[in-house]
């Protein structure tokens, strides 16, 4: 792996991770406290913007169209940087209207990274490394979360959160902008992409499996880190903490997690993924302990790593030159779901928190039964 490790586009993309999970990591660590303490949502307000956050991730089957104008790895540079300037305004905004205007424009720079980064990998690296370069890709991550977990119980009682988030999203701007003189694609030849939507029969289970893991993926993201807060009282220092722990877990587990996709295949490794969730969205619904919710925080991600495979089991079945149309596509088809479960949810927690969970629970023994189809 060490040639891989040469690669331009590894040290490109490697960064770029870094800043845009960081981004996520500062957003998803401030937001519910400063959801609840600041602008005093409720659950309700927290689902409708967890919906909201995810249409751009609906949308991203339009980088198929914005590649006809730009190149796909300027187009992820330009996505980091609408990732920091979002973070960097949140805190100038504290209302219910100020919040989804911040979160769209951090959302937007975040997927659009996202599909690019994976049709990138897909691209620059083959089935016998691109496996260990995603799994390198969430190692690099954890790092940079666990630093930002640290920044901010540091800075926590030094700093308004206004403050926070002018200066971590001001940085992740500033790399946004450095990345975007970069070129990583010289001297390196790949298929030449197709330059519009591609839908094919053949592709079905990859689909539907990018679906169900979008819907699942959603109730986790919207609701286990609100439950925290909500149900047992978690502090942002508590929260902060909990991210530090699970990053510093993922840091050791993500490269070994794409070494097992390679020697035991995706059916395998899917097939542990979702039988475990099944278990863990049940724990949810019916734990007490605040210590045990956050073993199942720390279980989900570490299970969420697994969906790596997904996306390897594309590049086996799939046209190389369907690759970038297809990640978009399937980017877009992983977040229908998501556009509407939150809002859902928020309003089914209304009437008893523990409904979101058993979902979750049931859309896991679907994905579970349909992953067997792999061949």
């Amino acid at each position: 792996m060490k040639n891989v490790q040469k690669n331009p586009m590894y040290r490109f993309l490697i960064v770029l991770t870094i800043c845009s999970t960081a981004g996520l990591q500062t957003w998803r660590t401030l937001f519910n406290n400063f959801a609840v303490e600041v602008v005093g949502l409720d659950g309700n307000h927290i689902g409708i913007i967890q919906s909201i956050r995810e249409i751009p991730g609906f949308l991203a089957l339009l980088v198929v169209f914005a590649l006809l104008i730009i190149k796909e790895h300027r187009l992820s540079a330009l996505s980091i940087l609408f990732l920091g300037a979002g973070i960097a305004i949140t805190g100038l905004l504290p209302t219910y209207g100020g919040l989804i205007l911040t979160t769209l424009i951090m959302s937007f720079g975040f997927h659009y990274y996202e599909a690019t980064n994976q049709s990138l990998t897909l691209q620059h690296f083959d089935i016998k490394t691109s496996p260990w370069v995603f799994g390198k890709q969430r190692s690099f991550a954890a790092v940079s979360n666990i630093g930002i977990g640290i920044l901010i119980y540091l800075s926590q009682p030094i700093l308004s959160y206004n403050q926070m988030y002018l200066i971590f999203g001001g940085i992740i701007t500033a790399m946004g902008i450095w990345a975007l003189f970069q070129n990583p694609t010289k001297d390196q030849e790949t298929i030449p992409q197709r330059k519009q939507m591609v839908l094919r029969k053949k592709y079905w289970l990859y689909y539907f499996l990018t679906f169900m893991a979008g819907a699942r993926r959603q109730i986790f993201i919207a609701f286990a880190i609100f439950l925290m807060v909500k149900k047992f009282d978690f502090s942002l220092k508590e929260i902060a903490v909990l991210f530090i722990i699970n990053n510093i877990i993922n840091y050791f587990l993500s490269p070994t997690i794409g070494k097992a996709i390679i020697r035991f295949g995706e059916r395998k490794v899917l097939s542990l993924e979702y039988f475990s969730l099944i278990f863990v969205f049940f724990a949810y619904a019916v734990v007490q302990s605040k210590l045990l919710v956050s073993v199942l925080y720390i279980l989900d991600h570490i299970f969420f790593n697994f969906s790596i495979a997904i996306r390897t089991y594309f590049q086996k079945i799939g046209d190389p030159a369907d690759i970038a149309p297809s990640m978009s596509v399937g980017f877009t088809i992983n977040h229908i779901a998501a556009v509407v479960l939150p809002a859902v949810g928020g309003f089914l927690w209304l009437i008893d928190y523990r409904i979101p969970f058993v979902a979750g629970a049931v859309l896991s023994s679907i994905s579970l039964a349909a992953v067997q189809k792999i061949k």
